[in-house]
């Protein structure tokens, strides 16, 4: 594969995890685990350490540009950019207007991407065994966590861009999820459609910080306990999907920053009892067609990735 194709890919699979970061209880972590870039994203964000400060005050950028794999990294994020300001509307009109085969969609994509990375596990153990209901378990319950409401101060804004961070690079749960628990989603997401440069960089300079943080964590945990990690990951995956279920009733409703009422207490229903207890109808054979969407695709792209490697 020439250096033009694999540029094209990265490109094309940092604007997965963009799409997936945008969708509250999706992760875009979730995709860079499943296309395997996501250990070598990590070592490029832990590569912005004491030698590479020392580099760049030295102004040998060549040396500096490559000790941070920063070609890597610049080509995944412009792609992650791309996605969130093209499709941040349109994602927003899909939750708005279509939710059953949007959040089926993500359910067929985040399942079978779960299945793709405990295919991955090599030698499993007790423990390993025992991570993926814990994963499960805990995601499950993160995902019951409550909305809470907070101000619009810089420094709340810049604590939920390290907070946040951490979901996106963690697969299973989303940052912008969190993003919602901490009462941010919206003023996030307002701030990217109306071009709100100030507000975006200080959130940007969270992000900065708790990834430099969060990412040595994970990359530590994945290198002297792969198998254990890779299944509490998987698990957590799955667990998250209580978050996107496609059927929903509604409880009770918030105000949002818009003045519109949005759902803010929600309890996940079975298909067949959508229509009597919303009034609406379950889109079932929709779902399913969503559903198998979101597995072909990742099914291509993993195969897709895998022939690349090959080659």
């Amino acid at each position: 594969m020439n250096k033009f194709s694999e540029k094209a890919l990265l490109f094309l699979k940092g604007m997965g995890m963009g799409s997936a970061d945008i969708v509250p209880g999706v992760s875009g972590g979730s995709i860079a685990l499943v296309t395997k870039i996501y250990e070598e994203l990590l070592a490029s964000i832990n590569s912005f350490d004491l030698a590479a400060l020392k580099l760049l005050t030295k102004l040998d950028i060549v040396a500096f540009w490559k000790h941070v794999n920063a070609s890597f990294l610049l080509t995944l994020f412009l792609g992650i950019l791309t996605s969130i300001f093209a499709f941040s509307k349109a994602i927003t009109f899909f939750i708005e207007k279509y939710p059953i085969p949007l959040w089926s969609f993500f359910c067929g994509l985040i399942l079978i991407s779960a299945i793709i990375i405990l295919r991955d596990i090599k030698r499993w153990n007790l423990i390993a065994i025992l991570m993926f209901p814990i994963g499960v378990i805990i995601a499950y319950f993160i995902t019951e966590l409550p909305m809470i409401s907070s101000p619009n101060n810089i420094w709340f804004t810049f604590i939920s861009g390290s907070i946040a961070i951490c979901a996106m690079i963690l697969p299973g749960i989303s940052g912008s999820f969190l993003l919602l628990i901490l009462g941010k989603y919206e003023y996030i997401l307002n701030a990217v459609n109306e071009k709100d440069f100030a507000v975006l960089a200080v959130f940007a300079l969270g992000c900065i910080t708790g990834l430099l943080l969060f990412s040595r964590v994970i990359s530590w945990f994945l290198k002297n306990y792969h198998a254990i990690t890779l299944s509490f990951l998987s698990g957590f995956m799955i667990g998250s999907i209580n978050k996107i279920w496609p059927w929903k009733k509604i409880l009770s409703y918030r105000m949002s920053s818009s003045g519109t009422q949005k759902p803010f207490l929600t309890e996940n229903i079975l298909p067949h009892v959508y229509f009597s207890e919303t009034g609406q109808e379950p889109a079932f054979l929709i779902a399913i067609m969503a559903f198998l969407i979101g597995v072909i695709l990742v099914v291509g792209l993993e195969r897709i990735a895998y022939n690349f490697r090959k080659e």
